[in-house]
């Protein structure tokens, strides 16, 4: 409230509480040392590289840590995966080089002047496209997430970062076709209800979409972040859909198959299933329910007592991210944080909260809310309902535990 009995607007409420607790942190006598004042480093006494010495700009080799966490000790790396340093990022986008891979028979090294798209079944008029074909049709860009959907596995929860937790999501802007508009090149037939895609990877990974998602807003993608897809990416052409498990965000497309019924893959029977503890199963789930996570401070990092700013990333497959709640109680008493603009449809959205610790052992989570109303809920409450057998679709709160000597580690152990 201001002095004249007028209510501060909330995201100026927000910055003034939080300079004030950096501020009184600092005046308090926050653990920190004094920085030395500026000199003239060795940097300045020559000139530095050559403008155009690096014909594709990399990181600085201080960032040389931040890379894709990739596991090791596997049998074999055809058929695996890598994870963003969700810990090491900042706003809602993903470079290219640290966006997460899944892979089921390697990747593929193709020629995109040979690449053809067939769209044939249940069409008029059946279809074979180049990629030029494909970029002559209208272009549109927008903002998204991609997710797996074992991100983590019910019983993969031990992991000690952010990364390892839910490293297999990212955010990027995706630029291509709408499928909507190739498919009414086509003429869909009045029996057209799927459309099973298919990539020309060694494995051939095929899955059905549902007609309607390919009419809404599913993307035929030739861009990421500006850049032509990189090959861990799909490259020269994936099928996107936005907010759906992504599995069936089909990488180097070769084939759309227009047909009356699902194709009943190994994607979506074998695998990419429920199991619910009933012995039944779910199938086709698509959609990727709402997410966070606090990545700072998050595992394997290390905090002093005095004012720090919370701050993560949220998601969710429905639509927009509404609200994100904050526990520093252990779950005792939630907080509503700030949401960075932009919020938008199927993104990462960030979120931020001032925070002063007072050096007492605690634990600190977030929980999500999307714009139908859904609550992200408790590890407790989901497999309450599902169980431990399943894999796929563990959307938890992820609570992170903060010790005595500020030491966060993971709050399942």
């Amino acid at each position: 409230m201001n002095d004249d009995g007028t209510t501060i607007p909330a995201r100026r409420r927000f910055l003034v509480q939080g300079t004030a607790a950096a501020v009184g942190a600092v005046a308090g006598g926050a653990r920190a040392e004094q920085a030395a004042p500026p000199g003239v480093s060795d940097w300045m006494k020559a000139p530095g590289a050559d403008t155009g010495g690096q014909p594709y700009g990399t990181p600085s080799r201080f960032e040389a840590g931040i890379i894709r966490n990739i596991p090791k000790g596997l049998k074999q790396y055809t058929s695996a995966s890598t994870r963003t340093p969700l810990q090491d990022l900042d706003g809602i986008l993903t470079p290219n080089g640290l966006f997460y891979e899944r892979h089921h028979g390697g990747i593929p090294d193709i020629d995109p002047a040979r690449h053809r798209l067939l769209i044939h079944g249940l069409v008029e008029r059946p279809l074979v496209l180049t990629i030029e074909d494909i970029r002559r049709f209208p272009s549109e860009s927008h903002i998204h997430f991609l997710e797996c959907s074992g991100n983590p596995g019910f019983e993969a929860i031990k992991g000690k970062t952010a990364s390892d937790l839910v490293g297999l999501v990212s955010c990027a802007e995706w630029t291509g076709v709408r499928l909507a508009t190739v498919l009414r090149e086509a003429g869909l037939k009045p029996e057209a209800q799927w459309v099973v895609a298919e990539g020309a990877d060694a494995a051939a990974m095929t899955r059905s979409i549902p007609i309607e998602k390919c009419l809404d807003d599913a993307l035929l993608v030739y861009s990421q972040n500006g850049e032509r897809l990189r090959p861990q990416q799909g490259y020269p052409l994936r099928v996107f859909l936005p907010g759906f498990e992504g599995n069936m965000s089909v990488k180097w497309l070769r084939r759309l198959n227009v047909s009356a019924e699902p194709a009943y893959s190994r994607e979506e029977t074998a695998k990419y299933t429920d199991l619910m503890p009933d012995g039944t199963a779910r199938q086709f789930t698509f959609v990727m329910e709402a997410k966070s996570i606090i990545t700072r401070p998050s595992g394997t990092q290390r905090i002093a007592p005095g004012f720090h700013e919370i701050t993560g990333i949220a998601w969710t497959g429905r639509g927009r991210i509404r609200a994100v709640q904050v526990t520093t109680d252990g779950g005792r008493s939630w907080r509503d944080a700030a949401l960075q603009e932009p919020v938008l449809n199927r993104a990462l959205t960030r979120f931020r909260l001032p925070w002063t610790w007072d050096g007492q052992p605690t634990t600190i989570a977030s929980r999500a809310i999307d714009d139908t109303g859904y609550v992200q809920p408790s590890f407790e409450d989901l497999t309450a309902v599902r169980g431990l057998k399943s894999f796929y679709h563990n959307n938890a709160v992820v609570p992170w535990r903060i010790a005595a000597d500020g030491e966060v580690a993971n709050g399942y152990a």
